[in-house]
C-alpha cells in the first residue's frame, strides 16, 4: 500500500494577494524539501488571487485551493488551512514572504533529530516591496531553554511573532487552542506552544519577511517595532492598535466591545492554568507577567474608554433606528 500522506503541510491563507502571491508560491515550490502539500485558502479575494491560484493548481499536484464565500477574517482562515492539513509537520506561510531554498529542509532536519523541539524557524531579514534588503530583525528570544517558565518569560517580550511561520509539529498544534480572534492571538499561540516544548532558531537568515504599504500588519504595527530589540523600552502609547488588530483577526469583532488588552491578560492566565506546570513554575510565570505588565495600566484604562465609546455609538444608533 502506497502512503500518499506528505510529511509536511504548508498552509497559505490569503486575501487580495495578487501583488506578491506568485513570488511567494514560487519560493515554496523552489524548496529543496519536496515532500509537502500546499493548502491555499482564499478569503473571498476580489483581485486576481483566484486566477493565480488555479493556474498553479494545474501546474503542481501538491497544491490544493479553497475559496471562502465571504471574508471570514484572518484567524478563521489561518485555522482553516491547518484543519485541512494532513502532514506530520505543519507550516503557515504568508502571501508576500519569501524563503531560502533550504529553509524547510533545515527545519525538518532539526525536528527529526530532536523530539524536544516542537517548532523550528530561522533568523529573519526584512525586505521591501521590491524584495530588496531593509534590515535584519534583531529580536532574538531564548526559547530553546529546557525550562518551561523561562520560555514563557521570553515569549512575553514584545516581538513580531515571526516564529509562527516556522515548521511546527502537528501533534503540538493540536494540543493548543486554535488561533484566537483577538489582537496578539499569534503571540498567545506561540506562548502556549512554548509551554509544550522548545523552539530552535537556525542561526542563518533563511526567512525574508516583506514589509510594504499594502499589507494588513502595516496598519497596526509601527515601523520601529520591526527593528527593535527585546530589551528596548517601549512606552504603552507606542504599541500596536490591538482593537484594530482584533478586527483584522476576525471581522465579526467590528463594532463590538472586546477589551483587547484585558483579553490578552486573560489569555496569559489561561495559558498557565491549562498547562501542566508545577506550582513553582506557575509562580515564576506569574512573576514574569507582573514584570511585563508594569507601566501598562494606561492600556487597560484605554480599553474601558474604548468600550464606553462603542457603547455610546451603538446606543445612539439604536435611538436613531427606533
Amino acid at each position: 500500500m502506497i502512503n500518499n500522506q506528505p510529511r509536511l503541510s504548508i498552509g497559505l491563507p490569503v486575501y487580495n494577494g495578487e501583488n506578491f502571491l506568485k513570488e511567494a508560491i514560487d519560493s515554496i515550490l523552489a524548496q529543496t524539501f519536496e515532500d509537502f502539500e500546499l493548502i491555499i485558502s482564499d478569503n473571498a479575494s476580489t483581485d486576481r488571487t483566484e486566477e493565480i491560484c488555479r493556474a498553479y493548481v494545474e501546474q503542481d499536484k501538491r497544491i490544493r485551493y479553497y475559496r471562502n464565500e465571504k471574508n471570514e477574517g484572518s484567524a478563521p482562515n489561518f485555522n482553516r488551512v491547518f484543519e485541512l492539513s494532513s502532514g506530520e509537520y505543519f507550516k503557515w506561510t504568508a502571501c508576500d514572504d519569501l524563503y531560502a531554498p533550504d529553509f524547510i529542509l533545515k527545519c525538518v532536519e532539526v525536528l527529526d533529530q530532536d523530539p524536544t523541539v516542537i517548532l523550528c524557524h530561522s533568523h529573519v531579514t526584512i525586505i521591501d516591496a521590491a524584495g530588496e534588503f531593509l534590515q535584519n530583525y534583531e529580536v532574538k528570544l531564548k526559547t530553546d531553554s529546557p525550562k518551561r517558565h523561562e520560555r514563557f518569560h521570553e515569549l512575553l517580550h514584545k516581538h513580531l511573532c515571526y516564529q509562527i511561520f516556522g515548521v511546527i509539529r502537528t501533534s503540538a498544534l493540536k494540543k493548543v487552542f486554535p488561533l484566537g480572534s483577538y489582537g496578539h492571538a499569534d503571540g498567545i499561540l506561540l506562548l502556549r506552544l512554548g509551554l509544550l516544548g522548545r523552539f530552535y532558531e537556525i542561526p542563518e537568515y533563511l526567512f525574508f519577511a516583506r514589509k510594504h504599504k499594502q499589507q494588513s500588519m502595516s496598519m497596526f504595527v509601527p515601523n520601529y517595532l520591526l527593528f527593535a530589540n527585546k530589551n528596548q523600552i517601549i512606552s504603552p502609547s507606542m504599541l500596536p492598535d490591538y482593537y484594530a488588530y482584533s478586527v483584522w483577526f476576525d471581522s465579526a469583532n467590528k463594532g463590538k466591545i472586546i477589551m483587547p488588552h484585558w483579553r490578552i491578560f486573560w489569555e496569559y492566565l489561561l495559558s498557565i492554568w491549562h498547562s501542566s506546570l508545577s506550582l513553582n513554575e506557575q509562580l515564576h510565570c506569574y512573576r514574569s507577567m507582573y514584570q511585563q505588565s508594569k507601566g501598562t495600566e494606561y492600556l487597560l484604562l484605554q480599553d474601558f474608554l474604548k468600550a464606553l465609546q462603542i457603547f455610546w455609538q451603538n446606543w445612539r444608533i439604536g435611538l436613531i433606528k427606533s
